[in-house]
C-alpha cells in the first residue's frame, strides 16, 4: 500500500531514539507531520531538523506531532538528537519498510552512480489518519513554513 493524498496513511510501529517505540495508529486524534530525510548529521538533513526544532512551538500550537524518519539506527538518532537538541522523535526505518510504504525509497543518482535512498518528503496526516498534504523532493529553505500553512 502506497501513501497517496486523500487516503489512509500506512500504519507502522517502529523504534525511535531514546529506546522508545512509536505507532502511527496511537497518534490518531492528532495531526502528524511525518517527514522523511536521507541521513542523520548531513548538511541538508541537519538544516531541516533544526528548522523543525526551531518552529516546534508553532507546530505544537497547531496541534501537530512531528516525527522524523530515516534509515539510521536508533543509536545514530540518539547522537543526532543530542548534538542538535532536537525536540521531537526520530524514527528508525533500517528495513526501509516505512519509506517503501510511503513511496519515498527511490533510486537516486550521485556523480553518475545509482543507488537506493530516501527522497526528502513530508506528509501531513489528519486526526482521522488521512494524508491531507504531501511534499516530495523537498527543498529545505522555507519548507517548515509550508507545513505550518497546511496545518492552519
Amino acid at each position: 500500500m502506497n501513501a497517496t493524498l486523500g487516503n489512509s496513511a500506512p500504519d507502522f510501529t517502529a523504534p525511535t531514539d531514546g529506546g522508545g517505540t512509536v505507532s502511527l495508529k496511537a497518534l490518531r486524534g492528532k495531526h502528524v507531520v511525518l517527514y522523511f530525510y536521507p541521513k542523520d548529521d548531513t548538511s541538508g538533513c541537519t538544516a531541516e531538523a533544526c528548522d523543525f526544532r526551531d518552529n516546534m512551538q508553532r507546530l505544537t500550537t497547531s496541534g501537530a506531532v512531528v516525527l522524523g524518519v530515516s534509515p539510521d539506527s536508533p543509536k545514530s538518532h540518539d547522537k543526532f538528537k543530542t548534538k542538535y537538541e532536537l525536540n521531537f522523535a526520530l524514527v528508525s526505518d533500517e528495513s526501509h519498510e516505512i519509506s517503501e510504504n510511503y513511496g519515498v525509497w527511490v533510486e537516486k543518482s550521485m556523480y553518475g552512480r545509482k543507488y537506493m535512498g530516501v527522497e526528502r518528503s513530508t506528509f501531513v496526516i489528519n486526526p482521522e489518519g488521512i494524508i491531507t498534504h504531501e511534499w516530495r523532493k523537498v527543498k529545505v529553505p522555507g519548507h517548515v513554513d509550508e507545513v505550518l500553512a497546511a496545518l492552519s
